[in-house]
């Protein structure tokens, strides 16, 4: 049974604007497949969040595995790379979050920086106790209702409703009780491990020889596996992981585009140039002068 904590409806969605307007939200309320699992990590622009209504799931964060329960919340804020893997049997209820949020109102700019802290925890799971639960997540079974009824400040309210659901997380977030356990075979937390390390070293020099070494695996048997759990080669996830970290500082640093190689561990500006038009069809300048000119 769905638990009633949470409001649900089969297909219903919500949304106030459309993805890639400074200010929009998506609530889609459905089911995931264990057959539609996701082949590969992806990270998005906006910010997501993944409640699950029944059943069990595994996210993958930046290469660390979290086994996530009934009701659970998940918050990735732009740019983590992630994927959801969804238990094989009746598919699980979710509600799925996809928004984005204009920060800086008059004001309000260190209140809106505090609340999206909530975001930047090293474990960015949130499970609270019964009690906790109904009040964080009224305020969305509020939108749930108000959606259902036209009104000309049907938009006002929904993001009312939402940054109300925002701050009860973070209100009760000293409360969280979520704890990660490790899951999987010791294989696959080993790939995992190594991921999450690629995750905070980008910026070094980064071998197979060498991180194989450090987990005391042969690199012949690294190789293989990692391709086989994660879906990608080492250099193909270390690459990825660098222009993950590039198109970001693209998008939010003056900092020159020589630099920002440097910083994310290419070796050379023709080496960065090469792999970024590998990864996004374009180079690093068009890149950042397309996207600005998208939010003008």
């Amino acid at each position: 049974m769905t638990p009633s904590v949470l409001k649900y409806e089969q297909g219903y969605v919500i949304h106030v604007n459309h993805p890639g307007d400074e200010l929009f939200y998506h609530l889609d309320y459905d089911e995931r497949s264990h057959d539609l699992n996701m082949e590969f990590q992806h990270f998005h622009d906006f910010y997501e969040i993944c409640i699950l209504l029944d059943r069990t799931a595994a996210h993958i964060i930046e290469g660390s595995l979290y086994e996530i329960q009934p009701l659970d919340i998940v918050l990735l804020r732009p740019s983590l790379l992630h994927k959801t893997q969804y238990p094989k049997g009746t598919p699980p209820k979710r509600l799925m979050i996809n928004f984005a949020m204009p920060r800086h109102v008059p004001g309000l700019e260190n209140g809106y920086t505090e609340l999206f802290s909530i975001f930047d925890e090293p474990i960015p799971v949130y499970r609270f106790s019964e009690e906790r639960r109904k009040a964080v997540l009224a305020p969305l079974n509020e939108i749930f209702v108000l959606s259902q009824h036209a009104s000309a400040l049907h938009s006002i309210e929904i993001h009312s409703k939402f940054v109300e659901f925002l701050c009860a997380i973070h209100r009760y977030s000293g409360e969280n009780s979520y704890v990660r356990e490790e899951t999987g075979s010791s294989i696959s937390e080993r790939m995992y491990a190594i991921a999450s390390y690629i995750h905070s070293h980008y910026q070094n020099e980064l071998s197979l020889e060498e991180i194989s070494k450090q987990f005391y695996v042969s690199a012949h048997h690294l190789s293989r596996q990692f391709n086989k759990v994660t879906g990608f080669t080492f250099t193909e996830y270390i690459q990825m992981t660098r222009i993950r970290n590039a198109q970001q500082m693209l998008l939010h640093s003056n900092q020159k585009i020589t630099d920002i190689a440097t910083h994310c561990g290419f070796t050379s500006f023709s080496q960065f140039n090469r792999i970024f038009n590998k990864w996004n069809g374009m180079s690093p300048s068009v890149y950042r002068r397309s996207e600005h000119l998208e939010k003008v």
